[in-house]
């Protein structure tokens, strides 16, 4: 006996996996970008100390001070480069024969999650590896080494000078793995919940440690130990819209735009570490 079997729809969307941004964790808007499309910031010199002369000006100089130097003032230029955009249309028959699951507003919140924060994130981290000020030489990293090498990270910014308060530690899941199993690492975990809702794992040596997936970040990442005042990522302009049957169009049209970029300031590279592995070492 042949026998027709119903196929049955259900209204509801197999949505993929998605991580929310980090990005604000790791980086500052100091500068504002707001009615232009370039910055310039000055960079001051300094004078260097003198042996006071109270027995009377020396070396042919006419102050006791010493020689009198002009401070240099040079500037820095950042320009937003990145101005991005997407658009797409729901037809009004298609969002009723799908059973409203295609819609304008859930379309658009989906192509939020998917496509634009993870292109942002990933810009932004790439940029901050790249700009880095300390970048040792490839090494992999083990159980047994993890430890020392983020001390080391962390001696590279008391050097130089970065403060304390403010680093933090991004790893790679699988790098936290290492780290979960190293006996000299102790992650301090008691955290608040909103810090554990935008990602924050721990404290470790004082710095707060996040994990971010390994597909949003450059190719041979370990470890990066940065301080927040160390990246600009600035977002001048979002902007997202739905129309309803605009002219041409029976339907939904969705537009989007986004202007951002990342900058990392030479007097500033030094409060970003960044560790790299082989290809496949972690």
């Amino acid at each position: 006996m042949a026998r027709e079997l119903v196929t049955k729809y259900l209204p509801y969307v197999d949505e993929l996996f998605t991580q929310e941004s980090k990005k604000s964790l790791l980086t500052n808007d100091d500068f504002s970008f707001d009615g232009a499309q370039t910055v310039k910031l000055y960079k001051i010199s300094t004078a260097e100390m003198n042996d006071y002369g109270r027995g009377g000006a020396a070396n042919g100089n006419w102050s006791r001070y010493g020689a009198v130097k002009d401070l240099d003032a040079t500037t820095e230029t950042a320009t937003l480069m990145m101005d991005r955009s997407f658009t797409f249309v729901i037809d009004a028959l298609d969002q009723n024969q799908t059973g409203g699951t295609l819609a304008g507003a859930s379309a658009l919140a989906r192509q939020l999650r998917e496509v634009v924060i993870p292109e942002v994130d990933e810009y932004v981290y790439a940029k901050m590896c790249a700009g880095a000020g300390h970048k040792p030489a490839e090494s992999a990293l083990t159980k047994d080494n993890i430890y020392d090498e983020i001390i080391r990270a962390s001696a590279a910014l008391d050097d130089a000078l970065v403060p304390e308060t403010g680093r933090v530690l991004t790893v790679t899941p699988a790098v936290y793995l290492l780290m979960k199993k190293c006996k000299d690492i102790v992650i301090e975990t008691e955290i608040g919940a909103d810090m554990r809702i935008k990602g924050v794992i721990g404290n470790l040596d004082g710095a707060m440690t996040i994990k971010i997936a390994a597909s949003r970040l450059p190719d041979g990442f370990g470890f990066m130990l940065s301080h927040k005042s160390a990246c600009c990522a600035p977002t001048q302009l979002e902007d997202y819209n739905t129309h309803e049957n605009p002219p041409g169009i029976n339907g939904t049209l969705v537009e989007g735009r986004i202007v951002y970029d990342a900058y990392v300031f030479e007097n500033k590279k030094n409060g970003i570490y960044y560790h790299t592995v082989p290809s496949q070492a972690v």
